[in-house]
């Protein structure tokens, strides 16, 4: 069996490269059958994607999907400090 540093890091690689996720800020931990996802990202939709080319690279591990979802929104008025 693959030394759980080597799925992770693979993981990790192929989250940065898909075109479907292109993301660097994923964190990928591996403890036992079980693969961790944890982050943030901006909508449901890309988690979702992330957790499925994490599936495709390391199918056999058990996925757990704890990426959040943070609310983007145009900021706001600019602060004025007097």
């Amino acid at each position: 069996m693959e030394a759980p540093q080597y799925v992770a890091a693979r993981v990790q690689q192929a989250l940065a490269e898909d075109e479907r996720t292109c993301e660097l800020g994923i964190r990928v931990d591996i403890r036992g059958d079980q693969l961790f996802l944890r982050g943030q990202v901006s909508g449901a939709e890309h988690r979702d994607r992330l957790g499925e080319v994490a599936h495709e690279v390391a199918p056999g591990l058990r996925l757990h999907n704890e990426i959040r979802i943070v609310d983007v929104t145009e900021p706001g008025e600019d602060e004025h400090l007097d």
